[in-house]
């Protein structure tokens, strides 16, 4: 199996989801306190689509940094000190 198809798999396997999802619900609601806190607080509905995106985004980053982090760990030389 090459090293990019493990990475994935590794990246969306359970720990790596709920790790993802633990850093997309603390910087989302961080993010939309921020942005849309003054209209939720005015009781204004929030804007849907920013709602959606402000806890995708870092969910996707999180993500990405979990598949890059696995990734150069296969390629690394096992014998390498550190």
């Amino acid at each position: 199996m090459g090293t990019s198809s493990t990475a994935l798999q590794k990246t969306f396997a359970g720990a790596s989801i709920r790790r993802s999802a633990a850093v997309a619900i603390i910087v989302g609601t961080t993010l939309n306190a921020i942005n849309q806190g003054p209209e939720l607080l005015r009781g204004v509905h929030p804007v849907l689509w920013k709602l959606v995106l402000t806890y995708c985004v870092p969910f996707i980053v999180a993500s990405y940094g979990s598949y890059a982090a696995f990734r150069i760990g296969e390629t690394a030389p096992a014998n390498e000190e550190t």
